[in-house]
């Protein structure tokens, strides 16, 4: 794709050079004082569309105590999924780790839909030996508080 003279000529497949973070000028600071360079934000989502359950939970607040099973095994897929959609998109910026994670969860529609997102901030190693993480496995993730 031949680089874009206006504004108006940019398209979906245009990647430029632009960086965001969701990360506070001093998680900033603290994350490259590390070794690691945030490489972009990245997020993952999931619509779980709540069917039989909204009727369930409808009928049953009020009457019922206790945890509903089927509600709280839709949460943790859907949050799963979320999870692993932003971990996707960290994988293809090629970073070692995601920090900064923030989930959301909403119910849409009248409580019929539940909504999770998952958003953080996707951090490259770049200090030490052969550009890999100082824990040598796995993921890493720094807590910024």
């Amino acid at each position: 794709m031949d680089k874009p003279q206006h504004v108006l000529d940019v398209q979906l497949e245009y990647h430029g050079q632009a960086f965001t973070s969701d990360l506070s000028g001093q998680e900033f600071w603290l994350v490259v004082d590390k070794g690691f360079l945030p490489v972009g934000v990245v997020m993952g989502n999931c619509v779980y569309s709540m069917g039989a359950l909204h009727h369930l939970i409808t009928n049953a607040k009020g009457t019922l105590r206790g945890e509903l099973k089927e509600y709280s095994e839709a949460m943790y897929q859907a949050r799963g999924i979320a999870l692993a959609r932003m971990q996707f998109e960290a994988d293809q910026l090629g970073a070692d780790g995601i920090i900064g994670v923030d989930l959301k969860t909403e119910m849409l529609h009248d409580d019929e839909w539940m909504e999770v997102t998952a958003i953080g901030t996707a951090v490259r190693y770049i200090r030490g030996s052969h550009n890999t993480p100082p824990t040598g496995h796995g993921r890493v993730v720094i807590p910024t508080t």
